[in-house]
């Protein structure tokens, strides 16, 4: 590669970091520097583009203390490349086999998470704009390539994104050949983890196997899969805004606002409903179904179910559960909520009048007033006004019960608790939270935040009232 070359190659990447916006103009920049080809050709087309782009640029070296001299001899070798280009290099050393047993993750896993933590912390104690790692094309494909034998949806497809939060992959179109072209045209000496050379785990066997016999079929085989994978990474994003818009749609609510933008793992915190007739109108109702039940840790197959289910209303009384959200139908809803959401087991006597906190943000006020010229019954669903003298202390603060009756105001005779609450479209879910306050005798006197009872009144002739109010 002569220095046309060269100029080539910096100006594709150059072109690359443009199009995707990766930097901006006066800032700061880490390099990921392992030593290897790929990060030294980072570095070098970073310390151009700096002094083009007027960008503050510094390295970061990880010494993860897996292999031993060659380890040392990486962070040696980065060192002295830093000190001849006059690039202020970070060091760090890892104990990642103590971390690895400490956390039960795989060595690999324990080594990046290692590795992205302390960038992160760099980049935050010294400002910097962006973390530049030296991911290229060919990591990408292999991405691709990967994520196809595992099994995985069209996001997977698009292989290795340019930006990731503040992770920034300016090598991204360019090829492991190319890189090493690129370094040889400058002389420029890199190390080689021995690691990599072994096909001891699925990527190098991609790498070292696979990749070989796709282009005895297609010598360009590697820029045929990353311009597809380009290529649906623009299919994903009109999918992503058509699940969003779908989203909105059957709940009524922008997706962000709920934690359910779909490029995110953010549950529902607090009970969602969803439309299922609206979900049923959309042009992939069981795929929006999944953007809206996986962040709240729902598998595809329990989707699948719960799509089945929507189907066959005979069915609807099922309860769905993961390992942190809950579903359940109600008419035409299915609603979601956190496990257990709201629900507080109670069973508190009340001896008398006065202020009780009787769970974690529920309190109860009773007190007993003598009736005034001016009274009026309340009206709020949160405070009652009682007859006194209908009903017999001790009071008990309870959950409702299998077959508990009551006698709804207005009404003359007895109703199961159960369907009352049916008939005002309460969710299982708002029944399981349901309290009622009853008296000594086990008359229940209110259908708490729903309706008193009828024989607990207020007339005209009563003289003194129980006024009961409830804050959450």
């Amino acid at each position: 590669m002569n220095n046309i070359g060269q100029n080539n190659f910096i100006g594709s990447v150059r072109a690359f970091a443009s199009a995707h916006s990766l930097f901006v103009e006066g800032g700061k920049y880490i390099v990921a520097l392992s030593g290897g080809a790929d990060s030294v050709a980072l570095l070098l087309v970073m310390k151009r583009l700096a002094g083009e782009w007027n960008m503050q640029l510094e390295a970061a070296h990880c010494n993860f203390r897996l292999r031993g001299n060659e380890s040392d001899r990486d962070e040696n070798f980065c060192k002295n490349l830093c000190v001849s280009y006059d690039i202020p290099l970070h060091l760090i050393h890892f104990d990642t086999r103590e971390y690895a047993l400490l956390h039960h993750v795989s060595i690999e896993m324990a080594a990046r998470r290692l590795r992205y933590d302390y960038f992160e912390r760099l980049r935050r104690d010294i400002d910097a704009d962006g973390i530049c790692v030296a991911h290229h094309r060919d990591d990408s494909v292999e991405t691709v390539l990967l994520n196809l034998v595992r099994g995985t949806g069209i996001r997977g497809l698009r292989g290795i994104q340019p930006r990731n939060g503040y992770i920034l992959r300016p090598l991204l179109s360019i090829s492991r050949h190319d890189i090493v072209g690129f370094l040889d045209s400058l002389n420029q000496t890199f190390v080689t983890d021995s690691t990599n050379l072994v096909p001891d785990v699925k990527r190098n066997k991609i790498r070292l196997e696979l990749m070989p016999l796709l282009q005895q079929l297609n010598p360009n085989v590697s820029q045929s899969i990353f311009e597809t994978s380009l290529r649906v990474g623009e299919a994903v994003n009109i999918y992503d805004n058509a699940i969003n818009r779908a989203i909105f749609d059957v709940i009524g609510q922008n997706p962000e606002s709920v934690k359910l933008a779909v490029d995110m793992a953010c549950p529902v915190v607090a009970p969602l409903s969803v439309s299922i007739s609206r979900l049923l109108a959309q042009v992939s109702a069981e795929s929006v179904l999944f953007h809206i039940l996986s962040p709240c840790g729902f598998t595809s197959s329990q989707v699948e179910m719960v799509y089945a289910v929507i189907n066959q209303p005979s069915e609807r009384t099922r309860l769905f559960a993961s390992t942190t959200h809950e579903l359940c139908f109600n008419r035409d809803s299915l609603i979601i909520q956190p496990l257990d959401y709201g629900v507080h087991v109670l069973n508190k006597k009340i001896p008398e009048q006065g202020l009780y906190t009787l769970a974690e943000g529920v309190r109860f006020d009773f007190h007993i007033m003598t009736v005034s010229d001016d009274f009026k019954p309340s009206t709020s669903p949160n405070t009652v006004t009682l007859d006194a003298k209908s009903l017999k202390w001790p009071l008990t603060v309870r959950n409702i019960a299998d077959g508990d009756r009551f006698t709804p105001f207005g009404m003359n005779h007895t109703k199961l608790v159960s369907d009352f609450l049916t008939n005002r479209k309460r969710s299982i879910f708002d029944k399981r939270r349901q309290l009622v306050v009853t008296d000594a005798s086990g008359k229940i006197v209110w259908l708490v935040g729903e309706r008193t009872d009828n024989r607990c009144r207020t007339t005209t002739t009563t003289t003194q009232v129980l006024t009961i109010s409830i804050e959450k």
